[in-house]
């Protein structure tokens, strides 16, 4: 079993600055994409942002250019710097992690953290 801790979310004025964290402990060694993904109200969650673990990114369209995903593997925790920040980035944050457990591909999630942008 993975389990993810996130934090770092909050509210923040529009073209303001916020950086989550998440941090993995339990059965590591099998983890590869980690990554971010955010809900809002009425929508379906979407992709935010994925790094391998050879630290290949990808991103959502929407956020190209202004946020940034790292990860420390020595510390476990991977990282979403948002920078310029727009109201419609307003949204629950889950930190997910791809791993295999006898094989079979497994996905986990931490429990969220909200991130409020007003305008």
């Amino acid at each position: 079993q993975v389990q993810l801790v996130e934090s770092g979310g909050g509210l923040v004025q529009a073209g303001g600055s916020l950086r989550l964290s998440c941090a993995a402990s339990g059965i590591i060694f099998n983890i590869n994409t980690m990554g971010w993904y955010r809900q809002a109200p009425g929508k379906q969650r979407e992709l935010v942002a994925a790094i391998t673990g050879g630290s290949i990114t990808n991103y959502a369209d929407s956020v190209k250019g202004r946020f940034t995903i790292s990860r420390d593997n020595a510390k476990n925790t991977v990282y979403l710097q948002m920078n310029s920040l727009k109201p419609e980035d307003t949204a629950v944050y889950y930190c997910n992690a791809e791993s295999r457990l006898l094989g079979v591909p497994v996905s986990y999630w931490g429990q969220g953290t909200q991130v409020t942008v007003s305008s």
